[in-house]
């Protein structure tokens, strides 16, 4: 089997008897080495020991004066959003559990670099044995916020971090800008000839992905979302690309992300949509579950439509956990 994703931190974890992934020592060492973490040379020695302690039992119990007694109050706020996180974490039978915990509760306080995290980690383990490098870039669409630009009629997809410190934080230029002109080296889109590039730079995430007219990339993404949706949920899904919205009766719609939920909001109320917004509308989707019993009987065998959409400023942040809370599901789902 190929490796990929390395940086998700699989090999820190071992599996559940459920299939799911268990905390591991080594998993909660790595993220107390966090740059965010680990103290820097001015911090006081309070800090400092706190640090040192975890560190050698990072699932030592922490008391409240200890955070207390550290004297700079970023620090301080910063160790007791990492702490909340761990003790969640631990308090779970795996990382799906806890992350099923997190997204149906309160995300308050919760930073996105952690639920993007545990959404890298999810898609690893319910991937595992993927060959598809389409299938493996779409999926990173769900923890990788992506620019966007539009070339010759093609949507394409880029990795916003990449994007950013390869123009060394200066406005953002389309992607077609930049195809050949960094002398980092080119920035691919994803194609059949250079797919087999994909397994040695899948950490990089250095390949653009064509959503908008390869319907591998749309196929790929929606072999992500079903994989994501029975690995989280345990329910059987088939997701379908749809190249247009004409069903008159709209029975249930997700938004794959702020902008998406926006834009099925306004069509769901019989809005008609401007030119920017059809503009803005990436991809779409019907989803349709293998047992009908596992639906709210209003849904029953009807399609629930996915909306994926770029927001005004061409970026694209997805929200998996849109799909845990939005999915018309007649009574709790569980995961491994």
């Amino acid at each position: 089997m190929t490796e990929f994703w390395v940086s998700s931190g699989h090999h820190l974890t071992r599996r559940t008897e459920g299939g799911g992934l268990a905390v591991t020592d080594e998993l909660i060492l790595a993220y107390l080495a966090r740059p965010e973490l680990v103290p820097p040379a001015e911090a006081c020695p309070a800090e400092r020991a706190l640090h040192a302690a975890l560190m050698a039992a990072p699932r030592r119990r922490v008391t409240p004066g200890e955070v207390a007694a550290i004297a700079d109050a970023d620090a301080r706020e910063n160790w007791g959003v990492i702490l909340a996180f761990r003790d969640r974490l631990l308090a779970a039978r795996s990382i799906e559990a806890a992350y099923l915990s997190l997204v149906r509760g309160n995300l308050q306080g919760v930073p996105s670099l952690f639920l993007n995290q545990l959404v890298h980690l999810i898609l690893r383990n319910g991937l595992d044995g993927c060959d598809d490098p389409f299938v493996l870039r779409a999926a990173e669409l769900f923890f990788r916020p992506q620019r966007v630009s539009v070339h010759e009629g093609a949507v394409l997809l880029a990795d916003a971090e990449v994007i950013a410190a390869r123009v060394g934080g200066a406005p953002l230029s389309p992607l077609v800008a930049m195809l050949g002109r960094d002398p980092a080296g080119e920035l691919d889109v994803l194609t059949d000839e250079n797919a087999w590039t994909y397994w040695s730079r899948s950490d990089a995430f250095t390949m653009a992905l064509n959503l908008g007219s390869d319907p591998r990339s749309r196929a790929g993404l929606a072999r992500a979302i079903e994989v994501f949706v029975q690995h989280l949920l345990n329910v059987r899904v088939r997701v379908t690309p749809l190249d247009r919205l004409e069903d008159p009766d709209w029975r249930w719609f997700v938004g794959l992300d702020a902008e998406g939920t926006r834009i099925g909001n306004a069509l769901w109320h019989g809005e008609t949509l401007d030119a920017a917004a059809r503009e803005r509308l990436l991809a779409a989707f019907s989803l349709v579950f293998d047992d009908p019993a596992q639906v709210e009987p209003a849904v029953g065998t009807r399609p629930v439509y996915l909306l994926l959409a770029a927001s005004p400023d061409r970026t694209l942040q997805l929200k998996p956990h849109n799909l845990v809370v939005g999915l018309p599901l007649a009574g709790s789902r569980e995961a491994a």
